[in-house]
């Protein structure tokens, strides 16, 4: 009798304890699952700017340059800009925080130290791009772009010991990357991690497309920037590295010609599609 009464006691106390803390997780979830989406929405906002910009030397009016810095100036030349640029900024550091959270709070199949080490990665990429988000908002427009800053950190890489070896495995990680990114986008993988049952036919058939087209640009630019970061340390030369931009328009003179950097820009207008969709259906 008494064990009977102490082993029901003792289940209404772990029953009270797992309720009593319910409503907290549950808020903390929440919480990441909004700064998630905070953090999608800021990246959609700059890859569609990036692609339009893209799209502008494509067809011959390139005065802006065609990576994050040139999509910021975009966005401070609007009405409100010094207002949108302090929400991007919310929302890098958004993205930064909830990459951060996946590193250190992921359960299930995301609870591997790969998948923590990539996530880690990102939120410190995500706080690099935030910071540098603010200090353009602060009124350091004037900061050099993805070009300059590529041949900087080439340059001081290759002064290095070992340096150019360091370069040449920095090049062949962007290509990989590259190149995963693409693959991954052509078997969409990246619908495992939307809630796809909530979406119509029709709406899932244009999430697929925006991934797809989006996924494969992306890739394609990425591969591109570590082809020329390769070849710089091959000649052991840093002008031979190319940021986004420099690579994007390099796309031009291919013998595809502008073409290909057409597709390529409407590619990454379609990621910062993809971007939105993902702010709305990604499973947070």
């Amino acid at each position: 009798m008494t064990s009977s009464h102490t082993h029901k006691w003792g289940l209404r106390r772990a029953s009270s304890t797992a309720r009593s803390h319910a409503p907290g997780e549950a808020e903390g979830k929440q919480a990441l699952s909004v700064t998630g989406r905070a953090g999608f929405v800021a990246r959609g906002v700059v890859y569609v700017l990036v692609g339009a910009l893209a799209l502008q030397i494509a067809f011959g009016g390139g005065g802006r340059e065609a990576d994050r810095q040139g999509a910021l100036q975009q966005v401070a030349a609007q009405p409100f800009g010094k207002v949108m640029l302090w929400l991007l900024v919310v929302g890098f550091g958004c993205m930064a925080i909830w990459r951060a959270s996946e590193a250190l709070l992921a359960n299930g199949p995301k609870n591997k130290v790969g998948s923590r080490l990539l996530d880690a990665g990102r939120a410190v990429f995500y706080g690099f791009v935030c910071w540098g988000t603010a200090s353009f908002a602060a009124g350091s427009g004037g900061q050099s772009g993805s070009d300059a800053k590529s041949r900087d950190w080439t340059a001081s890489a290759l002064k290095l010991p070992g340096g150019q070896v360091l370069v040449g495995i920095a090049g062949c990680v962007l290509i990989g990357v590259g190149a995963t990114l693409a693959v991954r986008a052509v078997m969409r993988s990246f619908l495992r991690k939307l809630e796809t049952g909530k979406m119509s036919r029709r709406v899932r058939q244009a999430v697929t497309a925006l991934g797809l087209g989006g996924g494969v640009a992306r890739g394609v630019v990425f591969a591109g920037v570590g082809v020329f970061a390769l070849v710089a340390a091959i000649r052991f030369d840093p002008h031979q590295v190319k940021g986004m931009d420099a690579t994007l328009r390099t796309f031009a003179h291919t013998p595809a010609g502008p073409w290909l950097l057409v597709a390529v820009a409407v590619g990454l207008v379609l990621f910062g599609g993809f971007s939105f969709a993902s702010a709305r259906w990604r499973r947070l």
